[in-house]
């Protein structure tokens, strides 16, 4: 499982470095995407596949679920980690992201999220995320 939130830079090239209490998890090939509120989603091999079975699960015939689909598949692409421990994101999903310079890698459990820094710490605010909130809105969900 993917825990933590690790600070790094992205080269002038665009790779950033895995951080090495990640890189057994997330193998030496992992599937970076688009993810959901503006970061990147990076899956291991097996985590992907599963993914990829429920997006095949999706009905054809609805236009959300072929959306969904198209967002997902269509900024997908398999990375490697070099020898150094870096890895290269493409420039439209650096686009996507808005990584510049300073990034985030944090672990969400079956993936890891790719956030520009300032966007994170935005986003993760106190102001934006109110931890009471989430718990009343989690037992909802029986957690």
């Amino acid at each position: 499982m993917f825990i933590g939130e690790y600070e790094h830079n992205v080269d002038v090239k665009g790779r950033i470095i895995m951080p090495s209490k990640l890189r057994e998890e997330i193998g030496d090939k992992f599937i970076i995407t688009k993810g959901l509120d503006g970061c990147l989603f990076a899956y291991s091999q097996t985590e992907w596949a599963n993914f990829e079975e429920k997006l095949k699960s999706l009905p054809l015939a609805q236009k959300n679920a072929r959306n969904f689909v198209r967002f997902f598949l269509s900024g997908a692409v398999e990375c490697e980690i070099d020898k150094q421990g870096r890895f290269l994101i493409p420039a439209n999903l650096r686009e996507h992201a808005n990584l510049d310079k300073e990034i985030v890698i944090i672990g969400v459990g079956t993936r890891l999220e790719i956030w520009n820094r300032d966007t994170w710490k935005n986003y993760s605010s106190d102001e934006n995320i109110s931890a009471d909130e989430i718990a009343e809105n989690m037992t909802m969900l029986g957690i």
